[in-house]
């Protein structure tokens, strides 16, 4: 077993699967004709492939897709448009994790709003936006609440310790998303063509195996929980390798060091209790996905935002020249986007997936320039 993170980086064990997949890809026919499509749908996952260069070690019989599992790089333009509105009001002080900041909207940022004068500020944790709204009473409170299922437990708690302390001037600006029906609708695409999945390790830490069930039950694709070290990917791809040899479709976990079975109990009550699924919520780049989303119960509406405060909730479309819907479905690589790394940098981002250091572009900015031309022989070969 496992015990330090240096182990979970070994080279020479990094080659010994490497050699495992290539071994296993030899007993799959398909691979003759075109390389086995495997998304891995979590940002955090993208950002360890690209930091340590897997993709340019893996044989050329797999080909990567980077799913849209980065929350912040899904955010749509209007969503970001109302955090501004709601941040401009004099009796408000907007909260928000650091990596929301510099999301482009249709006209600013939060960080050029705040650069104008509204009082935002980066905090750690919903628990920290409390902590200001006990510390200014006379001030409205809002917290950008933002994330798949693994943030949801701790905004939810957040909202039940206010109730306990009867804190009235806190509230959420709730744009949660889910994970399962947006997996469901990146299969139901008439553009993808996937033989596997890397299920995100933070998520299954809080919903455990079960929900993922559908995909190898009712599409046929092995689904592999899967962790954040460079051997947990390069491990977990064999995984997705080897059902594919042997013909089967399960979902497997190798992540269980971190994942339960049945995932966190008292994380999953909270949310229960607190939120409740939209009828439908916008993505950036992917459109309007059914119940892709969350929001506060009946029972909480005082500490939510848009109930609260008057929030435009207009519609916006993405810069045609940005191709981040692209880019998210795994259309298209971040390198063949028409404003890649030439309008569109870190330093200048046109589209959220270059803001976040999860996002696909922003991460193949840092890490994986050096690899284009071997990455575009690949995918033209």
């Amino acid at each position: 077993m496992m015990k330090f993170v240096d182990e979970f980086r070994d080279p020479d064990k990094a080659r010994a699967l490497i050699r495992q997949i290539e071994v296993l890809l030899e007993r799959i026919e398909t691979v003759r004709e075109r390389p086995l499509q495997i998304m891995e749908f979590c940002g955090g996952h993208t950002h360890t492939i690209f930091r340590y260069g897997l993709e340019q070690m893996l044989p050329e019989g797999i080909e990567l897709v980077h799913g849209p599992g980065c929350p912040v790089c899904v955010l749509p333009m209007g969503r970001v448009d109302d955090c501004v509105a709601l941040a401009r009001r004099p009796e408000v002080i907007f909260t928000t994790f650091g990596d929301a900041m510099r999301v482009p909207g249709s006209k600013k940022s939060l960080l050029q709003a705040k650069a104008d004068g509204a009082d935002i500020r980066m905090v750690y944790s919903p628990l920290d936006a409390l902590a200001l709204a006990r510390k200014h009473p006379e001030r409205e409170v809002i917290f950008f609440a933002l994330g798949f299922e693994t943030t949801m437990p701790s905004t939810a708690l957040t909202v039940l310790q206010a109730e306990r302390e009867g804190i009235d001037n806190f509230s959420l600006f709730c744009n949660h998303i889910t994970t399962v029906p947006t997996i469901k609708a990146i299969l139901d695409s008439p553009d993808m063509q996937l033989d596997g999945f890397l299920a995100p390790g933070h998520v299954s830490m809080v919903v455990g195996e079960r929900p993922f069930h559908f995909v190898a039950r009712d599409y046929g694709k092995p689904i592999v929980i899967t962790g954040f070290e460079p051997l947990d990917i390069l491990q977990s791809l064999w995984m997705v390798v080897r059902q594919i040899a042997e013909g089967r479709c399960e979902v497997e976990n190798q992540y269980a060091r971190i994942v339960p079975e049945g995932g966190n109990r008292t994380g999953l009550d909270a949310v229960a209790r607190v939120f409740e699924l939209r009828e439908f919520f916008e993505w950036r780049g992917l459109g309007s996905i059914d119940h892709s989303g969350v929001r506060m119960r009946e029972a909480y509406a005082r500490f939510d935002a848009e109930r609260k405060f008057a929030v435009p909730n207009i519609k916006i479309a993405d810069p045609k020249s940005c191709q981040c819907g692209e880019v998210l479905k795994g259309v298209i690589r971040p390198w063949e986007c028409k404003v890649y790394g030439s309008q569109c940098t870190p330093e200048t981002p046109m589209g959220a997936l270059m803001v976040s250091s999860e996002g696909a572009c922003a991460a193949y900015y840092h890490y994986g320039r050096i690899s284009v031309e071997e990455l575009k022989r690949r995918r033209a070969s």
